[in-house]
């Protein structure tokens, strides 16, 4: 199968007859533990995955930015001498988003006629969005010869889709697409955007991803009200954002932050623990006890945080039941929740047998099929000028 870049290529002749001039990518990505914590200012540990989000583009002679997805099989017009608005609920958004927002820098964007493709699969909590706007804003870099600050550069992308998809997403997606380097994954504070990479290479090690292709329609209005817990709960501990408070305020407060809230609060609280400790233990190579912060991890979204589903649930017992004997060494739900998918981490000679497993005692107990995927961590965002 071509890679994303090499098909975007591809498509854009075939459709404008003419080879595009520049071709820009950027992956999904895998988060491995650190979920819901990065809008409170968090840490977190993702990394890029191999599936990506190109982009091909070629200059027009109008004022229009003329998009075309190869996903949708639809095209979408931006006018760049017109203000830029989003539209209902339409993949053109985070492309649009991402003009608008450059533009509002002082960037004269280009017409430009683009083809998207992309192998990062939507829905499964793999940062497709984030890969999105992260391919456009590298596309923007080279067609006007400018290189922007890369934590700048993953802001507006961030901007972008708070504006016209209307999530109140974190920092964490866009930043890993431009960052990420292969071999390696990215502990992140979200508040400073400092980064530090931890290598993952042992050759003894596959990440596996599995998506229970379900996507509950909760999602959207779930995340948000998440987000809105974390800001009262912040409010009612007096701390700027909850990575500020420690577990033991948490409990104090008790009675202040009621059960919901406390149990919002007290995930946040405990995955940034985890978060650090997981970085230290895989620095060095020490796989049972990562699994098992995954294992916790997945208990706390599911418990205090509530963002978990039935299939993602039904997934990471299947991870446990096969267990350490049979290649597993931890599991847990990946992305927003409510759908998508869960993060492995096996043993290489393990994997496929892994794979299979999981697929088949899915299929078994749900009636659903699954979607496995292994990725090495991948490469961040880049863009270079198409030469036919």
């Amino acid at each position: 199968m071509l890679l994303a870049a090499e098909r975007a290529a591809s498509h854009f002749f075939r459709r404008f007859g003419r080879a595009p001039g520049w071709i820009a990518s950027a992956p999904g990505r895998v988060n491995l533990i650190g979920e819901h914590t990065d809008y409170s200012e968090g840490f977190v540990l993702p990394m890029a995955i191999e599936s990506r989000t190109a982009v091909a583009a070629g200059e027009r002679g109008d004022r229009t930015v003329r998009l075309y997805s190869a996903a949708f099989d639809e095209s979408s017009t931006v006018d760049l001498a017109a203000p830029i608005g989003p539209r209902a609920k339409h993949w053109s958004n985070y492309a649009a988003g991402v003009i608008a927002v450059i533009q509002q820098m002082g960037v004269t964007v280009p017409a430009l006629d683009v083809v998207i493709e992309s192998d990062v699969p939507v829905g499964a909590g793999l940062s497709s969005s984030a890969a999105f706007e992260v391919a456009v804003a590298t596309l923007l870099e080279g067609v006007t010869g400018l290189t922007w600050d890369a934590r700048d550069k993953a802001r507006w992308c961030q901007r972008a889709e708070r504006e016209f998809a209307g999530v109140p997403t974190g920092i964490m997606d866009q930043l890993v697409a431009v960052l990420a380097r292969p071999g390696h994954a990215l502990a992140i504070d979200c508040r400073s955007l400092d980064a530090e990479f931890v290598a993952i290479d042992d050759p003894d090690l596959n990440v596996l991803i599995v998506n229970s292709n379900v996507h509950h329609d909760l999602a959207d209005s779930a995340y948000k009200d998440r987000y809105a817990a974390t800001i009262d709960a912040a409010r009612i501990l007096r701390v700027a954002a909850l990575r500020d408070a420690t577990l033991e305020e948490v409990h104090r407060h008790a009675a202040a932050l009621g059960p919901e809230l406390g149990a919002r609060a007290r995930h946040v609280v405990s995955e940034n623990r985890r978060v650090h400790r997981a970085a230290e233990l895989c620095r060095r190579r020490d796989w049972d006890e990562v699994g098992a912060l995954l294992y916790d991890s997945h208990a706390s979204l599911r418990d205090d945080f509530g963002v978990s589903c039935a299939e993602l649930d039904v997934l990471v017992d299947i991870a446990q039941t096969i267990g350490r004997a049979g290649g597993v060494y931890g599991c847990r739900m990946t992305g927003g929740g409510f759908g998508g998918s869960v993060v492995c981490l096996v043993r290489s000679d393990e994997a496929a047998r892994v794979a299979d497993t999981m697929s088949r005692r899915y299929a078994g107990r749900t009636g659903l099929t699954a979607t496995v995927m292994t990725s090495r961590p991948g490469a961040g965002s880049d863009v270079f000028t198409h030469e036919p």
